[in-house]
């Protein structure tokens, strides 16, 4: 069976606006050893969605190396490209990379960062919402970064984003999803929305207990770049990613705490063992 078999679902399709997509694993293309090593993680990831930051493409000088071979390898997997504003500190600064992004790569598909403290990279509320606002009025489909805030995901929902990622931790560091009660409560309170963990998940585990929770999808670039072979840890995220999919399908029995006896047991005893003889009374 394919990579490209394993991490897509026919039967259990999502919509970002009017594109409909069945993998439910979006990948990061920064810190790969080599781009050999990107290509191959992107098709053991059987991804659909592959991020890129325009700053850091901006930063190689001029050379074209690198978008020449994502576009490739896009046009082979037949997946689409989100460019994203890491590095902004200010709605402005987002805004107007966005659209040197637009007219870069073609697409009004946006992932918006706005970096609010340079200790957690944690976004800023105030410059994402208003840069959100801009960019949707702007005709962008706005995938926006943001923290696990309801009222902020509410506002952010408000303004025409079709979606939203709030972070597990702190990007980068794959500590997995450290408030699992303020992403369950993000799941039901907003139950009709397009939701994304996006940062800080470091294993697959991690990415499964999104999906098990009720997320649409997970994004991630470190736990793969930085693992020691990032093309076995692609197809690994892949496979937990589609585990917890399923799970959340099946519906995941509720925690309780008590003992709950899987086997009941009421009434008369039961001996269990040899029949009991003629003479026993």
């Amino acid at each position: 069976m394919s990579n490209q078999s394993r991490s897509t679902t026919p039967n259990d399709p999502w919509q970002v606006g009017d594109v409909t997509l069945h993998s439910r694993f979006l990948l990061g293309t920064a810190a790969y050893p080599s781009p050999q090593v990107l290509h191959d993680a992107i098709v053991a990831a059987g991804t659909e969605v592959v991020t890129v930051g325009l700053k850091r493409t901006l930063a190689a000088a001029g050379d074209n190396g690198f978008i020449a071979m994502i576009g490739a390898v896009l046009r082979e997997r037949g997946a689409r490209l989100l460019p994203n504003t890491a590095g902004c500190r200010s709605a402005r600064e987002a805004v107007q990379l966005a659209r040197m992004a637009r007219e870069l790569y073609d697409t009004p598909w946006i992932k918006l960062e706005v970096v609010g403290d340079e200790h957690t990279l944690q976004p800023d509320p105030f410059e994402l919402l208003a840069a959100a606002n801009e960019l949707v009025r702007d005709g962008f489909v706005v995938f926006p970064y943001c923290t696990d805030d309801l009222v902020l995901c509410r506002r952010l929902l408000d303004a025409g984003c079709p979606l939203l990622m709030p972070w597990g931790a702190p990007i980068g560091s794959g500590q997995g999803l450290l408030n699992p009660f303020a992403l369950r409560t993000l799941r039901e309170r907003l139950p009709d929305a397009t939701l994304i963990i996006d940062a800080g998940i470091g294993a697959p585990s991690h990415a499964a207990q999104a999906l098990e929770l009720g997320f649409d999808a997970v994004l991630l670039n470190s736990a793969v770049a930085h693992a020691r072979d990032p093309v076995a840890m692609a197809r690994a995220f892949s496979l937990a990613i589609e585990g917890g999919r399923a799970a959340w399908r099946a519906g995941v029995m509720a925690a309780q705490d008590f003992a709950v006896a899987s086997t009941p047991v009421g009434g008369e005893p039961v001996l269990l063992g040899e029949a009991p003889s003629a003479g026993f009374a």
